[in-house]
């Protein structure tokens, strides 16, 4: 879940460094830190945000037109500024950035103290760094065969870059489960974590394979080898589909912000080429390739960790509903530790903003072996998950910056529910006048999602009102239980407040007893087809005087009159309500978090990726 940055070529390293880590802090900001090649190698490294490092290296010597840096989200050691990398030999010679966990660090470790080695630092990736200066100690190797056995000797997951002032023109970058994408401009070369701090500077690039190590040199071409020492042959050059406007605020105070207000947008590039109301149409090129085993499946397996998990369960309605699909969905910690009942007449279905969550990985990779049909709803082009499935589909949502998800929710809710009409109508399940209104209506989303950021202020004083309450309730029916989950999701993320959600009747099942005139219980109310159960679970919030926040439509008096905040939201097809619903939950959290003086877009102890378990 850390940050990696890396720079070899004519100018001068630490600015892109410095910049490219800033771009990468929503990966990682326990602590920052960059290494410089210059004839030796110079090392500034400071607990906290990129700033802290920023002010203590202000003054000292950046020269240098090779360097590494990174930003780290803590796993073996606490933060500080032992603990921050880059780490360094025992020798000075070499220096590391990682990202992953070194599961066999500690028997390594002792294994190199009986060798002579000393440690400064609590963490798994010094070990790493000692471990390749004693293979380099044993024979007259070149820096990239040294780190290729180095690897040979280690359990776990990792990217890595590594420098060696014996080898002053030279970067060698390696990976397994873990991201790494090379950038390669003219006469020089950028390696990182993902492709946010290459695209000012080249829109070309490689994205690392599994198990793969790359030495770059100045002036050479990019090689590329396995760690099994097998070369690979014409590395495949990408162009990134990124717009630097992209990475910056663009005027809001956070990015969650700017990325709830990129949703309309967003909706309806997830549809663009996908969807026509007029010609009565679903296309979805992934389905189309494996089109036949869908049809065939006995099941749907859904598997992702936290928001995607949520749109997963919103899946699940749609597929049953409409396509008459049985569904299963799984938390992938779970799935990948269990011994699950797959063959391959299943499908399994992996969703994941990044497309590098370890465990969404670990449990596809289980799927395959079990001859399941994979598919992955990724944003991240190239990820891993878009090249370990045998298909799947982009939900074109641009990237997300902002370490509590919110674009990239609605982008695979809408992406689900094509692929649920999709299917629905190739299996014959789905009336046709009901799937043209269906169709109809979702090309019509982005336009009433635009009508529901209308409502912003409002939110914004129902969030003055619930901002100091020690607790919340978050209920809803139906397709709204999970958007009641993603609400109370984002509230804890990042305003730190705890809250909790529920299927609306559940709440007599425990979670009443917790109701009183203190605690807010927001209730998603747009289903018609539960329409007077949820009156009475207003009621009964109600006679125990609790606080009712209700999410209505635009045309519901009855509610009105019962609950002590409404935020009325238009009226849409039921299946699709969640695009709408999750809305006002997103601005209320974001309020609240704000007001509360909150890092919006950093919460404490979150990292946008995660990357290791």
């Amino acid at each position: 879940m850390c940050g990696i940055v890396a720079y070899t070529g004519p100018k001068k390293a630490y600015p892109i460094l410095i910049k490219g880590l800033q771009r990468l802090e929503y990966r990682g900001y326990d602590s920052a830190g960059v290494a410089l090649l210059d004839g030796d190698i110079k090392t500034y490294k400071r607990k906290g945000k990129v700033s802290e490092l920023v002010s203590y290296a202000e003054g000292q010597d950046t020269d240098g037109s090779t360097g590494i840096g990174h930003t780290r989200w803590a796993t073996h050691g606490k933060p500080d500024n032992i603990n921050a990398h880059p780490h360094r030999s025992g020798d000075g010679d070499l220096v590391l950035v990682h990202n992953g966990i070194i599961e066999n660090y500690s028997v390594l470790k002792e294994a190199l103290k009986k060798q002579g080695h000393t440690f400064k630092s609590e963490t798994d990736t010094e070990v790493l760094v000692h471990l390749i200066e004693e293979i380099k100690k044993q024979g007259n190797l070149p820096l990239e065969e040294v780190v290729r056995v180095a690897l040979t000797k280690v359990t776990g997951a990792y990217a890595i870059v590594v420098l060696d002032k014996t080898e002053p023109n030279k970067i060698v970058a390696a990976r397994k489960q873990s991201p790494l994408v090379i950038g390669i401009g003219e006469g020089e070369y950028f390696v990182a974590s993902d492709a946010t701090p290459i695209v000012e500077h080249t829109k070309h690039v490689v994205y690392l394979g599994d198990g793969e190590i790359a030495t770059i040199e100045k002036g050479e071409e990019l090689q590329i080898k396995t760690i099994s020492d097998n070369e690979i042959q014409l590395p495949f050059v990408q162009k990134l589909d990124m717009e630097i406007e992209q990475l910056e605020k663009g005027g809001y105070d956070y990015f969650m912000l700017k990325e709830i207000h990129e949703q309309p947008k967003t909706i309806a590039d997830c549809m663009r080429g996908r969807l026509s109301a007029e010609g009565g149409w679903v296309k979805l090129g992934g389905i189309q390739e494996q089109l036949n085993r869908f049809v065939s499946a006995n099941r749907i397996i859904i598997v992702a960790c936290g928001t995607s998990w949520h749109s997963g369960l919103i899946a699940e309605y749609l597929f049953e509903e409409l396509a008459r699909i049985p569904v299963e969905v799984e938390y992938a910690s779970e799935f990948r530790y269990r011994n699950p009942v797959i063959d391959h007449n299943d499908v399994v279905l992996a969703i994941s903003q990044s497309g590098e969550t370890a465990d969404t990985l670990a449990a596809l990779e289980l799927a395959k072996d079990r001859g399941a049909l994979t598919y992955g709803i990724v944003n991240s082009v190239g990820s891993s998950i878009a090249r370990l499935t045998d298909a799947g589909s982009y939900i074109h949502a641009g990237p997300e910056i902002g370490v509590a998800s919110t674009k990239a929710f609605t982008g695979q809710v809408t992406l689900l529910t094509l692929m649920a009409l999709s299917l629905a109508e190739k299996k014959g399940k789905i009336e046709k006048e009901y799937f043209n209104r269906l169709i109809t209506e979702l090309e019509n989303i982005p336009a009433k999602v635009e009508e529901v950021m209308k409502l912003n202020d409002q939110i914004q004083y129902i969030a003055s009102e619930m901002k100091d309450a020690p607790n919340a309730l978050y209920l809803g029916r139906g397709y709204n239980f999970p958007v009641a989950l993603e609400g109370a999701l984002k509230l804890k993320e990042i305003s730190y407040l705890h809250a909790e959600g529920y299927p609306a009747a559940e709440m007599k099942h425990g979670p009443i007893a917790l109701i009183d005139e203190n605690m807010p219980v927001i209730i998603t109310c747009t289903n018609k087809s539960a329409y007077e159960k949820i009156i009475s679970n207003i009621q009964e919030v109600k006679a125990r005087k609790g606080v009712v926040i209700a999410i209505i439509t635009e045309d519901d008096e009855e509610i009105r009159k019962i609950a002590d905040y409404v935020i009325a939201i238009p009226d849409t097809e039921e299946p699709l309500t969640p695009l709408l619903s999750v809305i006002p939950l997103q601005l209320l959290s974001y309020h609240i978090a704000v007001m509360r003086g909150c890092n919006v877009d950093q919460p404490r102890n979150l990292a946008k990726s995660v990357t290791v378990e």
